[in-house]
């Protein structure tokens, strides 16, 4: 491992001094990657820095140790520089774990009412402030892309983009199916009802992970229908693109919260290149069984993967049997815990399998015109 790092830690301090070179600064496609790798090494080699630091100053007190005079002073401070190791060793473990090469990219998340009529599209509109909460805490910038508002307040669908370093790591787990029971506003006789939404949260695919060519879609322009500034509403802002139209692959995306149809344009071409790179990672994972082994339930929106119990104020996540009273805290954006021990789980299945190998999608498997 220190040989990895070692390594590591000299790729770190070339790209440092690459990323002001001027010849790296006029290739806007090479100084993306140089600082997506920039910022995937800091924390790890900043880590292993550490590491080395603490175990050159454990050297040093252990070599005190026969010293009459010194003897119980650096006996005491080798036991605080021994643990302070061992955790530094750990954390070097787990960041050393294979690991998902899209952990450190933005997202695009799409909500959707599923069973429950009216009730269900008002659980997607509190999930959706739930995430606009979790990534605030977190340091994430959002927006949303699109929207379909309901008569009741509810939202039937809406996605948004979360835009920082680790956001597909801190949200992937959310795929699937979330279901909550409890007794909705209009019920008159208390009793309990159970509506489900779908999540899918898939990694931005920049041009390089997927090419799009303008012969491969179209698009419509439109007026929008929902609520927005002084333009909105008025002209035709709104877009549809729709991918290989009246072909069995057709993928159609709106795009209607933007003030300027060029913005919309471009927003629903980004969600277009997430879905199709989303595809392409399925189709892989599907054909590489030993994928399974490191995931956290299997991602898809047909996997119910929670539960939020209102009466009882409990969460359940299904895939690790994992329970919190905590309801209230979830609802209002306090999901580290959660993902935490979401993450344990997949870091522990990841070491388990990493023997075996595993195979991962690379962000350039998508190619030509998708």
């Amino acid at each position: 491992m220190t040989q990895e790092l070692s390594t590591l830690s000299s790729e770190l301090d070339e790209l440092e001094r690459s990323l002001s070179d001027p010849a790296l600064l006029s290739d806007p496609q090479g100084y993306r990657a140089a600082t997506r790798r920039h910022a995937e090494l800091r924390e790890v080699v900043g880590l292993y820095r550490r590491r080395e630091a603490v175990a050159r100053q454990l050297e040093d007190a252990q070599a005190l140790l026969d010293d009459p005079e010194l003897a119980d002073e650096a006996h005491s401070e080798a036991e605080t520089l021994g643990a302070q190791l061992d955790d530094l060793d750990s954390q070097l473990t787990a960041l050393l774990a294979p690991s998902d090469p899209f952990d450190g990219k933005n997202v695009i998340v799409e909500l959707r009412a599923a069973a429950g009529g009216d009730e269900a599209s008002l659980f997607v509109r509190e999930v959706l402030d739930m995430y606009l909460h979790y990534a605030a805490n977190l340091g994430y910038r959002t927006e949303v892309v699109d929207s379909t508002p309901t008569a009741v307040g509810g939202l039937a669908k809406v996605s948004f983009e979360v835009n920082g370093h680790g956001a597909y790591r801190n949200l992937k787990f959310e795929s699937g199916v979330h279901r909550v029971q409890r007794v909705p506003a209009t019920e008159s006789q208390g009793r309990i009802h159970t509506s489900t939404i779908t999540v899918a949260v898939l990694p931005e695919a920049d041009d390089v992970d997927v090419q799009l060519s303008p012969s491969d879609y179209r698009v419509d322009v439109y007026r929008s229908s929902g609520p927005g500034g002084q333009s909105v509403n008025t002209t035709d802002s709104a877009v549809r693109v729709t991918y290989h139209p009246g072909e069995p692959d057709e993928i159609i995306v709106t795009c209607q919260d933007g003030k300027s149809q060029i913005k919309n344009k471009e927003k629903a071409l980004a969600v277009l290149r997430a879905r199709l790179l989303e595809r392409e990672r399925e189709k892989a994972q599907s054909e590489a069984r030993e994928a399974r082994l490191v995931q956290i339930g299997t991602g898809e929106r047909s996997e119910r993967i929670r539960t939020y119990n209102f009466p009882q104020s409990r969460v359940t996540d299904h895939r690790i049997d994992y329970t919190t009273r905590n309801l209230a805290g979830i609802m209002a954006g306090d999901l580290s815990e959660l993902t935490a021990a979401l993450a344990a789980e997949e870091q522990a299945r990841a070491l388990a399998g990493s023997g075996a190998g595993r195979a991962t999608v690379t962000a350039a498997g998508v190619g030509g015109t998708a």
